[in-house]
């Protein structure tokens, strides 16, 4: 069973690749609240609705005091990719041995049309200033998750 991050548990620190080849880590967020999203693949519907929903709504995460990272298991040339043709403005990271996922409960068991395999399980954990969990949400749907997530920390949409 996958051991999901839960709040009030401390964040595990991660150094990924992002979209240019450069290493970010959540410490280099240290002292400022980030919302960490797990995708499963760059440039596929669901996964572009909800890059676009981020980048349409990261000048309120800004101004709200968040910043915005999504991770997926892409290799660095995909989000790359990804990245450019969706315009978006905030760092893609690649994690394709799934470490990060697995250490943050976004790496599982999925059921898709009866069968049943591993991979990654679109979640989003939202980390405080302290380094600690504020908020875990497994599961989510792509469409309209970025208003709930404003609507569950409770910020205007």
């Amino acid at each position: 069973m996958v051991q999901r991050l839960t709040p009030g548990s401390k964040a595990p620190d991660f150094t990924l690749a992002d979209q240019d080849g450069d290493s970010v880590s959540l410490s280099d967020y240290a002292g400022r609240r980030v919302i960490v999203y797990f995708y499963p693949k760059a440039s596929t519907p669901g996964c572009t609705t909800e890059a676009c929903d981020f980048r349409d709504s990261l000048e309120r995460f800004v101004a709200d005091g968040y910043a915005v990272v999504g991770i997926s298991p892409d290799e660095q040339s995909a989000i790359s990719d990804f990245t450019e043709k969706q315009s978006l403005t905030f760092p893609l990271l690649s994690d394709p041995d799934h470490e990060v996922a697995e250490a943050w409960g976004a790496w599982g068991e999925k059921k898709n049309y009866g069968r049943v395999y591993e991979g990654l399980i679109r979640s989003t954990v939202v980390v405080g200033a302290d380094g600690e969990v504020a908020l875990a949400q497994y599961n989510v749907k792509a469409k309209g998750h970025v208003a709930k997530l404003r609507r569950d920390l409770g910020l205007s949409e």
